[in-house]
């Protein structure tokens, strides 16, 4: 059985589409292969066979140009299986249907919501295209062989939609971000936050919250800024110069910013597509053994609260996140102990061994059931 996966928009290395779902088929002996749009060129890594064709050179063209090239790489490659993984391939899902082949999708975001907060769409022109989305989004998918959702909440909107539905969640690779043999008193006054940057996601409010802390405490930014209005302003707080620039990071990269890190933040805006979110960082954070300092979402503090790993604050109130933050680095005992829970619950409940079987089980309902072509 050969399996293909498409993105147009996300990195080759991507951690849910590369590292978790293409290497964890490609281990157990599957034929996989990834499409990209990078302008990186064609590879094979970890045994998946890597396809470039070429990067946008913007976002019309990647929406004209772009889905076109991935429709045919994916038609040349003739798979049995494709697992497309953003909005813009609904169109080419459903041509791959056309054609016989057996197609899911695989739902990282409730898309209509976020598009309600793109900084670069106006108020007006956000809710119609949210809307005309909506209805995209229902006809494509209805369709489909499939819905892969990355969180149960997402589940729960999709199986209205298309009833073979499952909830992949993007939790982490246990013990992949742990740094072995690293003593707590060894790490300096430094917290981190990773990923990208933007205002929905906090970062005006997680470098002003420096100014509540002690001079001592750094905060190591690991990720880009998405708007480059933002990183001139941000840049330009007083508190900057207590920020340390990480850029961008490979996983190793990732692990050694949380392995040096006393708690890692993720304190996004209360917008309709982050309440019900389940983000990676914040699962990261956790299984890296440090504490999560999260937005005070019911959710979140279902799941932060619930594992006694970290501490939920209004994620809008710089003054309550460097109150977060001065206890961590105040409380070296109480924070290993918030660090070595979160690592527990990442261990028993929140990983991604258990995700992965159920995508092969997934995979193996809609190939036909006890046929055994995806037993192995």
């Amino acid at each position: 059985m050969k399996i293909v996966h498409l993105t147009s928009v996300h990195a080759r290395s991507d951690t849910r589409i590369f590292i978790k779902e293409c290497c964890s088929l490609a281990s157990k002996g599957f034929d996989v292969t990834l499409v990209v749009a990078d302008g990186v060129g064609n590879e094979v890594r970890h045994g998946v066979d890597i396809v470039d064709v070429g990067a946008p050179s913007s976002r019309i063209n990647r929406i004209l140009v772009i889905t076109r090239r991935v429709l045919d790489a994916a038609v040349a490659i003739d798979g049995d299986l494709y697992h497309i993984h953003d909005p813009e391939l609904l169109p080419v899902g459903l041509r791959l249907k056309s054609f016989g082949k057996m197609v899911v999708f695989d739902a990282h975001e409730d898309v209509p919501k976020q598009l309600l907060t793109k900084p670069y769409l106006g108020r007006v022109s956000a809710r119609v295209l949210s809307q005309c989305f909506e209805k995209l989004e229902r006809y494509s998918c209805s369709r489909l062989d499939g819905i892969v959702a990355a969180t149960p909440f997402i589940r729960e909107k999709f199986i209205q939609i298309n009833p073979n539905t499952v909830a992949i969640n993007n939790f982490p690779i246990d013990a992949e971000l742990v740094t072995e043999n690293k003593a707590w008193e060894s790490k300096g006054d430094e917290v981190c936050y990773i990923g990208g940057m933007s205002t929905i996601r906090g970062v005006r409010e997680i470098v002003k919250s420096l100014e509540y802390v002690h001079p001592s405490v750094f905060l190591n930014l690991g990720g880009r800024f998405q708007e480059k209005k933002l990183e001139r302003e941000v840049k330009a707080y007083r508190q900057w110069p207590r920020v340390i620039e990480l850029g961008y990071l490979d996983r190793e990269g990732v692990r050694k910013a949380l392995g040096r890190s006393l708690a890692g933040l993720v304190t996004f805006y209360p917008v309709p597509n982050h309440v019900d979110a389940q983000p990676n960082k914040m699962f990261e954070y956790m299984a890296a053994g440090i504490p999560v300092i999260a937005s005070d979402f019911p959710l979140w503090r279902e799941i932060v609260g619930g594992s006694d790993c970290g501490i939920c604050v209004d994620p809008l109130d710089p003054r309550a996140i460097g109150a977060a933050i001065s206890y961590v680095v105040e409380n070296p005992d109480r924070a290993e102990e918030m660090g070595r829970n979160g690592q527990r619950a990442v261990r028993d409940f929140y990983n991604w061994a258990a995700e992965e079987v159920k995508l092969f089980a997934f995979y193996q309902d809609i190939r036909g059931g006890d046929n055994g072509v995806l037993r192995r």
